[in-house]
């Protein structure tokens, strides 16, 4: 479940994790650690539970370490979230109608033009 807490300068940052299945092995996932800041943050808290199929976009972070007690190099790879896009509706329906998508909304062409193109027209 999401982990929400606030940084010292008044930040609010909220940590999760989401599982994501493997294609060519049955019943295996890969989990994925996940930060989102501030307003993305309050959309996770507020939206996001188990079994809720979402969309991350981000930028990976890798940390590194040196464990206390054995004194071996420990690090891990993180997804700081720049968007979250809920693929489904809260009680994981589908229909999608229930929670906002953050992200923009894109145009769809729906007709193509498809004459001829005239080289001679191309300025280069």
């Amino acid at each position: 479940m999401q982990e929400q807490r606030t940084t010292t300068s008044g930040k609010n940052v909220v940590s999760f994790s989401i599982a994501v299945d493997r294609q060519s092995q049955d019943d295996q996932a890969d989990f994925f650690n996940i930060t989102a800041w501030d307003k993305l943050g309050d959309l996770v808290m507020q939206y996001l539970s188990k079994g809720r199929r979402v969309l991350i976009q981000g930028r990976l972070r890798q940390d590194s370490w040196e464990d206390k007690d054995t004194g071996k190099r420990q690090s891990r790879i993180e997804v700081t979230a720049s968007d979250v896009t809920f693929l489904d509706g809260p009680s994981g329906d589908n229909s999608g109608s229930a929670a906002p998508k953050t992200t923009k909304k894109e145009e769809v062409v729906t007709e193509i033009d498809d004459k001829p193109i005239d080289l001679s027209e191309i300025p280069f």
